[in-house]
C-alpha cells in the first residue's frame, strides 16, 4: 500500500493542495473520495493551477481498519516526538514518512500558496463539519465552504495534524464527512476536494464529468453554515472505564443535568445549556466527548 495515492497537475504555476487520508485507519472514505477525484481529473484532463497531492495518513492502521497500533496518528506531532532521533512507536514512523513528503513538496513549491485538508469521520452519526485552528487565514479559508465550523479542537488536544501542517505555514482545516460507516461520508470527502480544488486551484467544475453530482451532497445536502467553540473536553484517562450513554449524535443539544455518561462508575452530567461533540462509540481513543457552543 502507497504512500501517495496519486499527484495531479496540469503544469501550471499555482498552490499545492496536501491532502491527507486514513490518519484513523478505521476511516478509509477520504481515500476512496482521492482516488475518484484523481480518476476523474485524468479522464477530464483537467486544467488547474498548481498540484493537488494525496496520502494515505495510517497505512498500517488502514490494512487492519484499526484506528491505530501503538498511539493515536492524530496526537502523534508533538515537538518531542518530531525531534526524537529514534522513533518508538510505528505511528511515529508514520509521521516521519508523511513529513518526508512534506518537506520535499514545500521545497518544490517555495514561494506558493499551500493549503492542506485533513479528511476524517465520526464514530457516531453526525453532520460533516470542518475542525479549523483559529490561526494564520485558517478560519477566513473555511467560511468559504458550505456546512458546520468547529473552532478550538487543535487548540485543546495537543498533537494533532492539523495543528502541525498550520503551524508549517498551510491553510486548512480538519474536515469531519460524517459517520465511519455511512456511504455519504465518502460523498462529502469528494465534494470537499472539488470544492477546494475549484477555490485554490481554479478549476472548472463544469468540467468535469460527474459535475454537478461530486459537489451536490455539500452544495445542497450540507447544514447551514454556523460557528461552534469548544468549552469543554472530557479526557479519558488510561485506567478509567468509560461508558457513553447511548444514542448521541454530533451536535446534539444538551441541558443542564442531563446524563451524558458514566467514568468509573459514576455519573457524568451535564453542566451546560450547549451541544455535544463527537461522543466516543468506538473502543479505542482518550476523548470521551466535548461540549460545543454556537458563536
Amino acid at each position: 500500500m502507497e504512500r501517495i495515492i496519486d499527484r495531479y497537475t496540469s503544469g501550471l504555476e499555482g498552490p499545492l493542495v496536501f491532502v491527507t487520508a486514513a490518519v484513523h485507519g478505521n476511516e478509509p472514505s477520504g481515500v476512496e473520495a482521492l482516488q475518484e477525484v484523481f480518476k476523474q481529473l485524468r479522464a477530464a484532463k483537467a486544467s488547474i493551477k498548481g498540484t493537488l497531492i494525496g496520502l494515505r495518513g495510517n497505512r498500517c492502521a488502514l490494512k487492519k481498519a484499526v484506528r491505530f497500533i501503538d498511539e493515536d496518528l492524530n496526537r502523534t506531532w508533538k515537538e518531542s516526538k518530531i525531534a526524537k532521533q529514534i522513533k518508538d512507536t510505528h505511528e511515529e514512523l508514520e509521521m516521519e514518512e508523511i513529513i518526508e513528503i512534506l518537506d520535499m513538496e514545500m521545497a518544490h513549491h517555495r514561494g506558493k500558496k499551500m493549503y492542506f485538508l485533513d479528511c476524517h469521520t465520526t464514530s457516531s452519526q453526525s453532520a460533516p463539519y470542518m475542525s479549523v485552528q483559529v490561526k494564520n487565514d485558517n478560519d477566513e479559508w473555511a467560511h468559504r465552504f458550505p456546512t458546520y465550523i468547529v473552532r478550538g479542537f487543535s487548540d485543546i488536544v495537543n498533537g494533532s495534524i492539523d495543528h502541525y501542517f498550520t503551524d508549517r505555514g498551510l491553510t486548512g482545516f480538519t474536515f469531519e464527512a460524517g459517520q465511519h460507516d455511512d456511504p455519504s461520508s465518502a460523498k462529502h470527502h469528494q465534494s470537499m476536494i472539488w470544492l477546494m480544488l475549484k477555490e485554490a486551484c481554479n478549476l472548472d467544475l463544469t468540467t468535469i464529468a460527474t459535475y454537478p453530482k461530486c459537489v451536490e451532497s455539500l452544495q445542497n445536502d450540507a447544514p447551514d453554515q454556523k460557528t461552534f467553540e469548544i468549552i469543554h473536553r472530557h479526557e479519558i484517562m488510561p485506567d478509567d472505564d468509560f461508558k457513553m450513554k447511548p444514542g448521541f449524535d454530533n451536535f446534539q443539544k444538551i441541558s443542564t443535568g442531563e446524563l451524558l455518561a458514566h467514568n468509573n462508575g459514576s455519573e457524568l452530567k451535564s453542566t451546560w445549556d450547549a451541544y455535544i461533540f463527537m461522543p466516543l462509540y468506538q473502543g479505542q481513543g482518550n476523548d470521551g466527548f466535548f461540549v460545543i457552543q454556537e458563536v
